[in-house]
């Protein structure tokens, strides 16, 4: 993911912790005890990035989370925790996956989520970096055939993890990672966020 990469865009005055754990909602990040951790180690000036949406429409009752009221109850966990440590929360809305209809553009698959979360930071201050908004632009000019060098598209023998091979459209290589990663990078520059002064 981006927040394994997105270090080398700041100076060595960064350091970037990434807490993210694969398969996690929202909710299931907190029952984990994850965010807990996390609000162990932040203090005052320090930046939480939170991005979540991917896996909270999953069934699953454990990360299952409904876009306007438990998700934004949630994320407001987060916002709340960082800041009564004086740390600055930022969200993110969900990174798009890679679901071309046969008009060539994409599928939006996060359904309220994204616009639950835009109505949220806006209700409570909250800098909103739109990865969803910029990924689906991104994706469309790069194509269904060329976002395969940003998805994990692997032919077999192609990768010792991947000995078959493997074709997925959720998750990036780090090529895509990179990518996304610039995303983030560039939202942080539209909001003007004072960590901008820390980027090469």
């Amino acid at each position: 993911g981006w927040g394994q990469v997105v270090q080398q865009f700041f100076n060595d005055q960064v350091e970037v912790i990434n807490a993210a754990a694969s398969g996690r909602s929202s909710k299931s990040f907190i029952e984990e005890n994850r965010l807990a951790q996390v609000l162990e180690q932040i203090a005052a000036g320090d930046y939480l990035f939170i991005q979540f949406g991917h896996n909270d429409s999953k069934p699953e009752a454990e990360r299952r989370t409904d876009p306007f009221t438990t998700y934004q109850e949630c994320l407001s966990q987060y916002i709340n925790g960082a800041r009564a440590k004086g740390a600055i929360p930022v969200l993110l809305t969900p990174v798009n996956r890679r679901n071309f209809g046969m008009d060539g553009k994409l599928r939006l698959t996060h359904g309220q989520y994204p616009d639950a979360m835009l109505q949220l930071g806006e209700k409570l201050n909250v800098p909103v970096i739109d990865i969803g908004a910029k990924s689906q632009i991104l994706f469309e000019e790069l194509g269904e055939e060329g976002t395969k060098q940003v998805f994990l598209w692997l032919q077999p023998g192609e990768h010792p993890n991947y000995p078959s091979g493997i074709e997925d459209n959720t998750h990036f290589c780090k090529n895509g990672a990179t990518e996304i990663a610039k995303l983030v990078v560039e939202g942080i520059k539209e909001l003007a966020l004072p960590l901008a002064d820390y980027l090469r």
